[in-house]
């Protein structure tokens, strides 16, 4: 059973939508480059508003401003998020899949204040000393979304 997807510049997720958002703990983030070549990797959010954000943090990566996936939204900001519940029992599948547009943060207050929802939802974040000038942040504005339950 699935549930109808809606379209439009930029939308507020109904309840149920919101909810799945605030009750999973990661998603998985789809860019593809300019030629369209697909990437996925995990990423921790938080939304505020009509927007989810995720900052590039403190754990171990090669470099910060040079990931595959900001490089990618410089490109194509076209990427999608998918968070799913997974069960031996599939009746109890579930997953929500939002398109969206992304762009990097560019505004400081902006940035203070999603960091304020990242802190909140994952404690670990409360110790890094993400920062404006060194921590690259994207915003994905909301423009349609998809969730499917396996059963209603």
């Amino acid at each position: 059973m699935s549930r109808a997807s809606r379209e439009s510049c930029s939308v507020k997720l109904p309840d149920e939508e919101h909810e799945f958002f605030e009750r999973h703990r990661l998603a998985h983030l789809a860019t593809a480059s300019a030629a369209g070549v697909p990437h996925v990797v995990p990423i921790c959010y938080a939304v505020v508003g009509d927007a989810l954000y995720f900052v590039v943090d403190e754990k171990p990566k090669r470099t910060r401003t040079g990931l595959k996936r900001l490089r990618n939204i410089l490109e194509n900001p076209r990427v999608a998020v998918v968070i799913d519940d997974y069960d031996e029992d599939w009746s109890r599948l579930a997953y929500l899949l939002v398109h969206g547009e992304a762009q990097r943060v560019t505004e400081a207050g902006e940035f203070e204040r999603a960091l304020q929802a990242l802190r909140a939802r994952y404690p670990q974040y409360q110790s890094m000393p993400l920062a404006f000038a060194s921590h690259p942040m994207i915003r994905i504005v909301l423009q349609r979304w998809h969730l499917w339950r396996a059963s209603l």
